[in-house]
């Protein structure tokens, strides 16, 4: 008695290669927004429009140091630690 596993290979394959690719990863916002860091907060964050900038109370992320993905380095990182409204980690 022969058996065809040939879908469930294929399958399990573009599920490896998805993931691998970065499809399966959550985007911190969306293309045409960039991430802001809440002032005074670890893990408050919010999504600004490309060309605005950030509302009172958020300040951007350093250069180098933006998340882009949920979980990754930088995401938690900052919601380790508190900033103020220059941008500066602060104790809190």
């Amino acid at each position: 008695m022969r058996r065809t596993f040939t879908p469930v290979v294929l399958a399990a394959a573009l599920g490896v290669t998805l993931l691998t690719a970065g499809c399966g990863e959550d985007a911190v916002c969306g293309s045409d927004h960039y991430p802001v860091k809440a002032v005074g907060s670890r893990t408050g964050q919010d999504c600004v429009p490309e060309g605005q900038e950030p509302p009172a109370g958020y300040v951007r992320y350093p250069a180098g140091q933006v998340p882009e993905h949920v979980g990754d380095k930088w995401d938690q990182y900052w919601s380790t630690v508190v900033v103020d409204e220059r941008g500066a980690v602060v104790p809190g």
